[in-house]
């Protein structure tokens, strides 16, 4: 079944993300909006087999997934954005879509996972958007990143130290942490430090989301 199938069988989805996106004051295009619900459906019929993620209701993965991931947008900077981590392509896939100016490597090191992004990709013709198949420590680019971004991917000083060497002058590490994570801030290695902590209210979901923005001290 093409994605635009299923996305016409999920009519509600679309309106369900276009007024989360009211609340957070984003405003996408419809054609981007109908990106993201295909985007959904795609991740719904791999999860089937690969196991992805765990929300599988649709309506959940809506506020659970691409709200929670669109409520980046205000503080993305740069041009050059890494998803660490990114398994199911979240937050780098929402990101790519949602800012199409901005170039979004999407990095994980399973084989599996990295199918699913090329298909994801390639579906959602995502020109501004690569997938790279590589361990986070071990990968050297040509270039560096002004914005690297994680998921529930590693404790803050893990995430520091695996992904420090891929960051950019002025350049920011932006992890989505769930309740304040004072104890993980205080363990960041010596020579970086936390820049700014900001809560994020995500329509439909009552758990506590967090950014915590990371810089070279």
């Amino acid at each position: 079944m093409r994605i635009a199938a299923a996305r016409h069988a999920q009519p509600g989805l679309e309106g369900q993300l276009e007024r989360g996106l009211e609340e957070l004051g984003i405003p996408l295009g419809r054609e981007v909006v109908t990106q993201l619900i295909q985007y959904l459906a795609l991740l719904q019929k791999w999860n089937r087999v690969y196991n992805l993620t765990a929300i599988r209701d649709a309506d959940k993965m809506v506020s659970g997934h691409l709200l929670d991931c669109l409520a980046l947008i205000p503080h993305v900077r740069g041009g050059r954005v890494l998803d660490v981590g990114s398994g199911a392509g979240l937050p780098g896939i929402p990101l790519a879509a949602a800012k199409p100016g901005v170039h979004v490597s999407l990095l994980d090191s399973g084989h599996k996972k990295a199918a699913f992004l090329r298909q994801a990709v390639a579906e959602l013709r995502l020109r501004n958007a690569q997938v790279v198949c590589e361990r986070v420590e071990s990968w050297h680019p040509l270039e560096k990143f002004d914005w690297i971004v994680s998921r529930a991917f590693a404790e803050l000083a893990e995430f520091v130290a695996l992904t420090g060497h891929l960051l950019a002058p002025g350049g920011a590490l932006a992890a989505m942490k769930g309740v304040y994570p004072f104890e993980e801030i205080e363990r960041l290695p010596p020579g970086f430090r936390a820049r700014q902590v900001h809560r994020l209210a995500v329509p439909g979901l009552e758990s506590e989301r967090h950014l915590v923005l990371i810089e070279r001290a």
